[in-house]
């Protein structure tokens, strides 16, 4: 029997950090997934824990290259943590890590954004992924939990019917979705977090520009205006689930909901995803 596939790791580290400047504090709070594959065969098929790196020591190895190294771009921060790992033992050929990272925001007093309260309201959640290899390096960015609703200039219609479609067409339907996305870094620009924010300004500004026949449509409209405004991605990706809002039957009260009321439901729903990349150069 051959052992075809292995990796493994150390999930849920959770760090905080207060990044100091003068009187001012900026919190910063990930939580970290790190995952080695190599030369560990033999732990699996022989008990053999030599070179077993111990997923106790990952979570150590996290703590103080946060301590060290951790600032406001998480993306600097998964390269220097990967290339640790790469670096400081020979016989792991690949690494991967993950993070997600609650947002904290000033809080306000006087109308004035104080320099030590914070709330953590998460409109979304920002992620990072790195996969290193001693050949390759991909860096992925992104974020996940992005909840937006478009009332109107949404329709669903001549799609294709068969003996199974109960599925009335429509012109006028509520679109909603949880969207995650990523997108994967060709050149470092000056600024990730910068750059993050463009790119995420960039599909919200064409969610509301544009009318929806779809959403096959409208997330390929969204990854081509991330491309277009940031040219220092080569991919992006996006994952739509429905979240649907049924309209609510109210002729046994004797009423007519003309598309007023509705009632959210997240199961089951519709999952659609899409990856749209680049053209190489020529």
């Amino acid at each position: 029997m051959n052992l075809t596939y292995h990796r493994y790791g150390k999930a849920k580290v959770r760090v905080l950090k207060k990044l100091q400047r003068d009187s001012l504090h900026t919190i910063k709070e990930l939580d970290v997934q790190v995952l080695l594959a190599g030369d560990f065969e033999s732990s699996y098929s022989a008990g053999d824990n030599r070179l077993v790196v111990a997923t106790d020591t990952m979570k150590n190895t996290v703590n103080l290259l946060a301590f060290e190294k951790l600032q406001e771009e998480t993306e600097r921060f998964v390269l220097d943590l990967a290339q640790h790992f790469l670096d400081k033992y020979p016989h792991v050929t690949e690494v991967t890590i993950e993070t997600s990272e609650r947002v904290w925001q000033r809080l306000k007093a006087d109308g004035k954004p104080s320099p030590t309260n914070f709330l953590a309201p998460q409109k979304y959640t920002p992620i990072c992924e790195v996969h290193a290899s001693r050949a390759d390096t991909r860096l992925i960015s992104g974020a996940q939990d992005l909840v937006i609703l478009k009332s109107a200039g949404s329709g669903f219609a001549d799609f294709h019917q068969d003996e199974f479609t109960t599925l009335p067409e429509t012109q006028d339907r509520i679109l909603a979705t949880r969207m995650a996305s990523k997108w994967t870094f060709a050149i470092a620009p000056a600024d990730y977090n910068r750059t993050n924010e463009d790119i995420l300004d960039a599909m919200l500004e064409c969610f509301v520009a544009n009318d929806s026949p779809s959403v096959q449509k409208t997330m390929y409209d969204m990854g081509l205006a991330a491309l277009n405004r940031c040219p220092e991605i080569s991919d992006v990706n996006l994952v739509m689930p429905n979240l649907h809002c049924l309209l609510i039957d109210l002729k046994p009260f004797g009423r007519t909901n003309p598309n007023t009321l509705f009632v959210p439901t997240d199961a089951p729903h519709g999952l659609i995803e899409a990856t749209i990349e680049r053209e190489p150069r020529r």
